[in-house]
């Protein structure tokens, strides 16, 4: 019965780590996403100004070296951000299992070390 309050306070533990990295990354997120939109407005603005035609703006501009950089890191901060947020998911569902398997083992009766039973 200790080893699954102790196994609990880990997961606990680590959902908390985890919702830390989630908050981290999802500002990172946001701020990867803000850097990309702003580089890619500049570079629609610049394309209109030569005259470029609207139908291949866009397409020329997300083709752009920096703007396709851009777009990679915020990419990528998306997945971490994901990845954490499905971590948190995972943890939950870990401790809600921990935590049945304590309240097994008490309703049975078969309580271990400072049981009442």
């Amino acid at each position: 019965m200790q080893e699954l309050h102790e196994q609990l306070d880990e997961l606990t533990d680590q959902l908390m780590a985890e919702l830390e990295v989630c908050k981290t990354s999802g500002c990172q997120y946001a701020e990867n996403e803000a850097e990309y939109r702003k580089a890619l407005r500049l570079a629609i603005l610049d394309e209109r100004e030569k005259g470029t035609p609207a139908t291949i703006t866009s397409d020329l501009c997300r083709g752009r070296p920096d703007i396709a950089e851009l777009k990679r890191l915020r990419d990528c901060s998306e997945a971490i951000y994901k990845a954490s947020q499905e971590a948190i998911n995972v943890y939950k569902l870990r401790i809600r299992m921990v935590d049945a398997q304590i309240t097994r083992v008490w309703n049975s009766g078969n309580v271990m070390q400072g049981g009442y039973l």
